[in-house]
Parts: C-alpha cells; structure tokens; sequence
C-alpha cells in the first residue's frame, strides 16, 4: 500500500522532495498489488529530530535520511494469465492480479517437494529438490540405520492410542503439506530447522520492485512464456505466438491431497467461502495492520459483468475436508492495444492459503485458468502486478488524498510529521460541504447510452484502454451501495456532458481496540468535456467525504496528473506494473494508460 509523503500539496521531483518545499507530514507507503491502500508512514527523521529524540522529546520517526525507505505490503500480486506460474498468468493466457507477492517471484521457489505428476503439471523447476537432498542423508547414514533399525520397527508396529482423529483435530490440521521423509542420520528437528530456514530466506529475498532489481534476477517461468524478454526493445505489434488449434482437455494436476473446483458464486455458502480466503489470505502490508476486505457483494460486481463463465472461477480444497485454500478468475474483456482491438480476459483475485504459499500451488493455478480460457478460444490477457516481472507494457504510480486525517492517525496508518499538529492537519485536508458542479447527480439507468458514448470516446485517446458496450456501461457503473459510486453532469438541455465514479474497497484494521475498518475509495473512470477535470475530482473527493470515507486513491494514469497535486493527493512510492500476456508492443507513459482494474 502506499504512504502519504506529506500532509502538504505536494511537488515532489524525481528525486524526492525539492528542497526549501515543505516539510511532509505524512509518507505514502504502497502496496504492490492493483489497487494500493497506503498506510501513512512517518517521514524519515532529520538530525535534529534525532537529536531532539535522544534528549527526551518526540521520539524520531523511522525510516532513512533521505524519506524514500518505505514498508511495503507484502501483497501477493497476482500475475493472471495462462501458462503462468503463481501470480502470474497461466501458459497460454495472461492474469490480473492483486496478492500473493512471493508466489510471483521467481527467487521465492519453494524448497520442498509437490509431488506433481511429471506428465500432468507445470514442471517448475525445483518442485523435486528437498525430497532428492532428503534422501541422501549423511555419509553416517547407513550405520545410524542399522542400529535404530529395530527399534524403528517396534514404533511402527506400535498402534496409534488415539483412534480416528475428531472434526476439531482435522480442522486444526486443515492444510495437510508433505513433510520431509524421515532419515535417521539427520534428526527431524534439525530438518525443520533448515526447512524454516530456507523459507525465511525465501521470503526475505521478496520480489523485484524496479527494472534494475529485476534485470539481477533469473525467471524460470516467465523465460518460457509468451512474454517479452526484459531487455528486449520493443518496436513491433503483434501475437508472439498464434493461436492454438491443440488445447489440453484434462485439468492440470494439483499437489497430492487437493482437488479442483469450480465455485458456484451464485451459492451464498461458497460466495461467504471465497470471502472468507480473501480476508484472511490476501493483501496485508508488512506490519499485518491492514488487510482488504473485499465484500460478498464487491466479489459478486468485480467476478461477474457481462459474458463471464463459471468456469473460470477456479478454486482448490483440501480433498478431505473440503476447505478452500486457493483461488484464482478469469473475466472478458475488449482491450485496445494501440490500434489493435483484441478479446481478452483479465486476470484476477490470484490468491492461495498462507501455510501454502511456500508449494507453488499458485503456478498450477495459473496454468489451470490459462488452460480454461485458451478452451473458450481467447489466448490474450492482460494483468497488473506491483512486482516487476518480463516485461511491463506500462508502470503506474498510486497517489492518495487524506479524507479523515485523525482517523487515519489513530490507526497509525498516518502518522503526522514536524511542525504539524493534527489541527493543522485536519485543517490542510478540510473540504467544502457541498459539491460545486451545477447539475451532478447520480447515474440512472436512463444514461447508461449516453456514458457509454461517452466514455468510449474519451478512451481513444490511450493507448490501452477497454472498448464497452451498453451491458458492460450498465454493470460497471450503475450505482451499487458500497460497492461503485458514479455521478453525471447533466446540462440545462438535457445532455450528459461529464461523469465521475470511484469503487468501494475497504481494509480491516488489526489489532486495534476501536477501528475495525478503514473506508478507501478507488478512483474508476472520470470523462470530462464541458466541466474541467480539476472541478470535477474535487466534487469527488467531496462526495466521498461525505459517504463516510478516510481515504481516496488514485493512479497517474489517464490525465490524472492534471489534478493529484493540486487537490493535495500525496505521492505513494508502490508502482503497479500493467503486463500483456501473449501480446508484444512499445511501452507506454502512464498518461497514456486507459485502463483500470479493479
């Protein structure tokens, strides 16, 4: 998630903060994953902070001289597509994602065995390796055998005191993954001790957040997909491989002990299922603070517009007791890609159990829901990441305006800077109690036409951006409570001129005695032609404020950039990195980028 970096209207250059500008009052810290949620982090302490620290008085806020150091949360981002491994999309398709980050590295390999089938599965490299140094032992081995030997064998003769486990004993051990064999020469302490090992240093390397990181680490996966090398110059348009006549019928293999299966979102039970992974498995930052929380009702709009396949709500369960561990979505979409007009889908909500991450179940995912949309005769798609992975078309920058500063201290989401009293702060973010654009109102379905026209012009300007049609207008923007918000600009004869939305995406507060929730809104698509932009965010920001919001995101793209500053958006420093999957072209600016995903 992002931080603000100051309670100020920011001018921040390249390389930080000019200098003589303001002292920020808050940092911005980003997630990597589509849409950011920043915790508002303390600005780096100067010297005399420090020193005033050491003498008694306010304690000196972490971070590095320069300000830029910032926590990230370790939000999986979830790489859709086909043939792609973890977040990342499956073999033949590509993926949208938001969460788990370290099952989209590569440098996050798990270090133990999945028993997949050799014949059936994704082959990642590394599946087969704990298992093989297991069976090595020691060269003591053979002699510390032989003389347990016996005694072994009396143990395993031995029958179990405890008779069939209960139900709360299987729920407890709900994720069954495969131990280590037991060798005698090496005690199983002492495994389990090198297992955590290797994981934490897994998950310490963490994925690559900038080119340079990123031109330092090898891809396994990504190298043998239909994607664009890093290094690669881009000048041409166009399939890197052509459709395929010859697509696999039977379902990917998972490891031993899961089971496939496609959930019916329409059943309240596996809606409640789905939730329930997602709030408790997908995108926390690093502190375990702050979780999103997307509703049963949010899933509902974002998993089921116009033209959407069950089958492409894919899930894995524990195959004894049925618990959902793993999920990852496919959903249509026409994309324009500079001239190109393509059917795509966008992959999304890429998400698997906290005990499992270190399995590589999320390759298979991948390639399961890529196998799935390659069947329907799609073989594009395209995906957001907050890491960076072969190769991004564009890259992003999430920006956040304060809407209830105190809240968002009293959560240590913000935390105020130098020189700045919350009143001071609450005063810098105050807005005006009523919207100034002379005929806004919400959308009714009687304009669902004229945003269409609307917004489809307005797109072609970009690069990348979505081509709608009526039944896609009505279910992307039609105001649903909670979940999208859209507001029109209606003239005095009658014709829509301009219109707002922002979604509805909240995150659980942790371990806090009072907040149980943090109320962020999601800038969606904004179409101006007679108003002005900068008028328009602003009734956006008010109308948001008085719904009850803390905080309202936004990314650099389309002609956002007009606007964030002077409304005193803060600048984050997560990224989110947009990838085609199968689809070669020029990068682009974020300017240049018409596309939100939720």
């Amino acid at each position: 998630m992002s931080r603000l970096r100051s309670s100020q209207p920011c001018n921040p250059e390249p390389g930080g903060w000019r200098a003589g500008s303001a002292s920020p009052a808050f940092h911005l810290v980003s997630w990597g994953g589509r849409p950011a949620r920043g915790r508002l982090a303390p600005r780096a302490a100067s010297g005399d902070e420090r020193r005033r620290s050491s003498d008694g008085g306010r304690p000196a806020a972490r971070g590095s001289s320069s300000g830029r150091r910032r926590r990230r949360l370790a939000r999986p981002s979830w790489l859709p597509f086909i043939g792609l491994c973890r977040r990342v999309p499956p073999p033949s398709l590509p993926p949208h994602l938001p969460p788990v980050m370290a099952e989209d590295s590569e440098s996050a390999a798990s270090q133990q065995s999945l028993e997949l089938d050799d014949q059936d599965t994704c082959g990642i490299d590394g599946d087969n390796e704990e298992e093989t140094e297991h069976s090595k032992g020691s060269p003591g081995g053979d002699l510390g055998a032989k003389k347990k030997k016996k005694k072994q064998k009396r143990k395993k003769e031995k029958p179990n005191s405890g008779g069939t486990k209960s139900d709360s004993a299987s729920d407890s051990q709900e994720i069954k993954i495969q131990q280590p064999s037991k060798n005698p020469a090496i005690p199983m302490q002492k495994l389990q001790d090198i297992q955590r090992a290797m994981e934490l240093l897994s998950a310490c390397q963490g994925p690559a957040k900038n080119i340079d990181e990123a031109s330092k680490r090898k891809y396994q996966f990504w190298d043998t997909q239909p994607v664009p090398k890093l290094s690669e110059v881009i000048t041409s348009h166009g399939a890197i491989e052509p459709d395929k006549d010859n697509i696999r019928l039977e379902p990917y293999s998972l490891p031993q002990g899961f089971t496939w299966d496609t959930l019916d979102l329409s059943n309240a039970e596996v809606l409640k299922e789905l939730y329930m992974l997602l709030n408790e498995n997908y995108v926390e930052d690093d502190d375990n603070m702050f979780r999103f929380d997307y509703s049963p009702e949010f899933l509902l709009w974002a998993l089921r517009p116009p033209g959407w396949l069950p089958q492409w709500h894919c899930g894995v369960r524990v195959s004894s007791n049925r618990k959902l561990v793993g999920f990852i979505s496919a959903i249509p979409a026409h994309i324009r890609i500079y001239e190109s007009e393509k059917k795509m889908v966008e992959i999304n909500f890429l998400c698997v159990h906290k005990k499992l991450r270190s399995k590589r179940v999320a390759p298979v995912l991948i390639r399961e829901i890529t196998r799935r949309v390659n069947l329907e005769g799609i073989f594009q798609a395209v995906y957001t990441a907050g890491v960076v992975l072969p190769k991004p078309v564009a890259t992003c920058r999430y920006w956040h305006r304060s809407l209830n500063p105190r809240k968002l201290v009293e959560v240590k989401f913000s935390h105020l800077s130098r020189n700045m009293t919350l009143q001071r702060t609450m005063k810098l973010y105050r807005l005006p109690d009523a919207t100034k654009t002379s005929g806004l109102r919400p959308m009714e379905r009687k304009d669902i036409k004229a945003v269409q026209e609307l917004i489809n012009n307005y797109l072609k300007q970009f690069n990348l951006a979505p081509v709608m049609d009526e039944e896609e207008v009505a279910h992307w923007f039609l105001p649903q409570d909670h979940i999208i918000d859209t507001f029109v600009v209606e003239s005095s004869n009658g014709v829509l001129t301009d219109f707002l939305s922002f979604y509805t995406l909240p995150s659980t507060v942790m371990h806090h005695p009072v907040h149980k929730s943090l109320k962020a809104a999601y800038s969606f698509y904004n179409v101006h032609t007679e108003t002005p932009l900068l008028d328009l965010m602003n009734d956006a920001l008010i109308i948001a404020k008085l719904k009850g919001f803390d905080v309202f995101n936004a990314l650099d793209l389309m002609e956002n950039k007009t606007f964030l500053e002077k409304l005193k958006f803060g600048i984050g420093d997560g990224n989110l990195q947009y990838y085609l999957y199968n689809w070669r072209c020029p990068g682009m600016d974020s300017e240049k980028v018409g596309l939100v995903l939720q």
